[in-house]
């Protein structure tokens, strides 16, 4: 057994020499660090739209968070020290380790390139530092970085249980590329001299492209039509709007898959856009994941009910022959599909969300989690007040980043909030006419679609009857 004084000897990693002023040898090293972490986090959002897996979609959007929460601990490590940019330039040699593991042959591979070796050097280096550096004269960074490990335990974690669901060899090809990378920086052991030659942002010097549509599973594409008697019966039935809000939040699920774009395409924006973004992100994953518990609640599974895209309806399909590229577990090739997204259609993107879509739905929402609340129905009532909490941020995201998207794509802001009233007010006036042209759907027996439909709201009554299913007055229509 060792003794205090044994332990006390133990030779440490200065942080200093002969000549250091007044920065620590571990700011060259937290910059590097940063770089990857940022780095991971493009990783993510290049590749994730081609998981098809519900709940590794889940994880996925959480992790996107998680990276996130990494870069803000070391931005803020290096900002405390004298002369810590949070954003300096690192050597270009991290540039092409990043690109070498973005490049891959395929969803597995990068995976496995991103979770298995690129951030298990980082814990390596992480956990180096954590033994070798002075416990107390250094405790801010070495209690960040066990912060950190926490969190890179739970994306090993995550990947463990992947392999067991889909077994996968790194193709020797791409692990010898990434290896060669990792050697030329020194696997990351000391800071690397930036040189002549600084590093962009990951995938930023390269042709990779995102996929135009995110993947699905083929057991979830949706075999009945029943949202048009949903929109029918919006304001005028409270069960009506329980389901459509169960389903509705599951089918925000799409929602972060489309934001994994403004994060890689949007890599002109500064990083606490994308910090607020990731942040939006996971919460749409957790509002589709709302949905969908609440729906497997009344015992409906997603593969009877659907998992439709938002981007591509089923009409659109049919007419593009996109049904296999959407509902598809295959492996995808390296460079999609998408047309990258520009500043003005990120603007837009931004602008309809943060103050259309979000901000139109308050009201409705405000009157479901109400209604649910007084009918008895308290689970639904909070995923609704859950859900106007978390919206109420993401206005705010809006206001706060499209002043800075605005410039970046020569589009005039002034009066934004204006256009977006009118926006709002012209996708009711909408909503309102495809309601009306509802009032002669099919509601015979016969029909399968309203069929299903029925028999969506008779489960869910007899699991949970609303106390004022009968007496609940109508409410506001659909606002789009």
């Amino acid at each position: 057994m060792r003794t205090k004084a044994a332990t006390s000897k133990r030779k440490r990693a200065l942080q200093i020499d002969s000549d250091t002023k007044k920065r620590p040898k571990i700011l060259e090293r937290l910059n590097d660090w940063q770089y990857v972490e940022r780095s991971i986090h493009r990783l993510m959002a290049a590749w994730g739209r081609h998981i098809a897996e519900w709940d590794d979609k889940s994880a996925l959007h959480r992790h996107v968070w998680d990276q996130a929460e990494c870069v803000r601990r070391l931005r803020e490590r290096i900002a405390q020290f004298p002369g810590g940019r949070t954003d300096p330039p690192v050597s270009r040699q991290l540039e092409n380790l990043a690109n070498v593991v973005l490049l891959a042959p395929s969803l597995e591979d990068a995976l496995d390139g991103t979770y298995q070796i690129l951030e298990t050097s980082l814990v390596r280096t992480f956990l180096q530092h954590v033994q070798q550096a002075h416990p107390v004269h250094d405790a801010p960074t070495i209690q960040m970085l066990h912060e950190i490990l926490s969190i890179k335990e739970q994306h090993r974690l995550w990947l463990r249980d992947r392999r067991r669901r889909h077994p996968h060899t790194t193709d020797a090809k791409y692990r010898a590329a990434i290896e060669q990378q990792l050697a030329a920086c020194g696997y990351l052991d000391k800071a690397i001299p930036v040189g002549d030659e600084i590093a962009h942002l990951a995938g930023v010097s390269t042709c990779f492209r995102l996929p135009a549509l995110n993947a699905r599973l083929p057991e979830q594409h949706p075999r009945f039509d029943f949202m048009p008697y949903l929109k029918a019966d919006f304001a005028r039935s409270i069960e009506a709007r329980r389901l459509f809000w169960c389903y509705g939040y599951m089918l925000e699920k799409n929602l972060p898959d489309e934001q994994l774009r403004w994060i890689y395409d949007g890599h002109f924006m500064p990083w606490e856009f994308h910090y607020d973004i990731s942040r939006h992100l996971w919460d749409e994953s957790r509002h589709g994941d709302s949905g969908y518990s609440r729906l497997l609640d009344f015992g409906i599974r997603i593969e009877e009910i659907g998992f439709p895209p938002y981007a591509a309806p089923e009409t659109e399909l049919k007419q593009k022959k996109l049904r296999a590229n959407a509902y598809a577990a295959s492996v995808p090739a390296t460079c999609g599909d998408a047309k990258p997204l520009d500043p003005k259609s990120l603007y837009e993107a931004v602008f309809f969300i943060g103050l259309v879509a979000e901000t139109g739905h308050f009201q409705v929402k405000e009157e479901a989690y109400q209604d649910f609340r007084d009918g008895g129905d308290l689970e639904s009532a909070e995923m609704m007040l859950f859900d106007i909490i978390d919206e109420t941020a993401h206005v705010q995201y809006a206001h706060r980043w499209l002043p800075a998207l605005a410039e970046h794509a020569g589009i005039d802001n002034t009066g934004y909030r204006e256009r977006a009233a009118a926006v709002r007010r012209r996708a009711q006036e909408e909503s309102d006419r495809e309601r009306a042209a509802l009032a002669t759907l099919d509601r015979s027996p016969g029909n399968p679609n309203y069929n299903f439909y029925q028999n969506l709201l008779a489960r869910m009554r007899r699991h949970q009857p609303l106390g004022n299913a009968g007496s609940c007055p109508s409410r506001s229509t659909l606002p789009m």
